[in-house]
């Protein structure tokens, strides 16, 4: 089989790290087990011999956008940083835009200059950090334009796990309310990432019901995989779910292996390492 390709990537270079607020060590060392220091210093030549290691040929990398700026914990990536990563490593890496609810018209124009101008094949956004629901108002205006650009738009599905300044972030987004964005929008292609935890009953019912919802396999370790998303990934969802690690949340060699050791069948495991992703992100010839 051709090379594997992850659909959420999180770049960590050091200029990335540098930038970032103190929450970001913070999570990193609590939350996935990893030392602050080993953090900053992930490269995009290192990144790219683990993705060697691993047998991972590319990595859609996310321009982040965290929280509504002037609200503690938002930091916006700048997408010209994705750009020259891209630029740098084009067989490699492709670029998502982050999406911030509360940008507006700007960020919509924004959007669109990161696909017309830079290249930027989907979009991204982290609902939990807005506190907004994803089918509320405020996100409608970048999904027509992602109708209109013709690009995909993934999104975190499931619980929130984040904290800032102490206070919990709500877990607004339920699979359940892409409901509402697939029939408003039936063209727009709708990933939901993180599988959905712990409602992925609910996110399999999605992507069931409407062609143009799926599901991105990332952030939680395949050896605990609920046995309903293993299932349907091997039978009548193969078509509909993407890999991913949302690195460095998972390891990508480790990721790989325990994938490899559910014993998926040949077609389903291709479908989900490199053949969905291609088609639903129009990579393919």
């Amino acid at each position: 089989m051709q090379g594997v390709i992850d659909v959420v990537v999180n770049p960590l270079t050091p200029q990335i790290v540098a930038a970032r607020p103190a929450w970001t060590r913070t999570f990193h060392t609590k939350k996935i087990g990893r030392a602050a220091d080993d953090v900053a210093s992930v490269t995009h030549a290192q990144m790219l011999a683990q993705m060697d290691e691993a047998g991972i040929e590319r990595a859609f990398l996310i321009a982040c956008k965290l929280g509504q700026e002037g609200t503690p914990g938002a930091w916006h990536m700048p997408y010209e940083w994705i750009a020259e990563a891209v630029a740098a490593h084009p067989t490699r890496f492709h670029g998502l835009a982050g999406v911030d609810p509360t940008e507006g018209m700007a960020g919509v124009r924004r959007l669109e200059w990161a696909v017309r101008e830079l290249g930027f094949i989907g979009a991204h956004t982290y609902p939990h950090w807005f506190e907004l629901e994803p089918n509320h108002r405020k996100y409608y205006p970048f999904y027509a334009k992602c109708c209109e650009l013709g690009i995909p738009i993934q999104m975190q599905v499931g619980q929130s796990l984040i904290y800032y300044d102490k206070r919990p972030l709500r877990s607004v987004a339920r699979p359940i309310l892409l409901d509402d964005i697939a029939c408003d929008f039936p063209e727009l292609k709708l990933i939901g990432i993180h599988i959905g935890i712990p409602w992925t009953d609910e996110m399999i019912a999605m992507a069931w019901k409407h062609p143009n919802v799926y599901i991105a396999s990332d952030a939680h370790s395949p050896k605990y995989w609920p046995a309903s998303f293993i299932h349907y990934i091997n039978t009548y969802g193969r078509d509909k779910v993407m890999f991913g690690t949302d690195y460095p949340v998972l390891a990508f060699k480790r990721t790989l292996d325990e994938i490899e050791a559910l014993g998926l069948r040949e077609d389903a495991q291709r479908l989900l390492l490199r053949d969905n992703a291609l088609r639903v992100y129009g990579l393919t010839p």
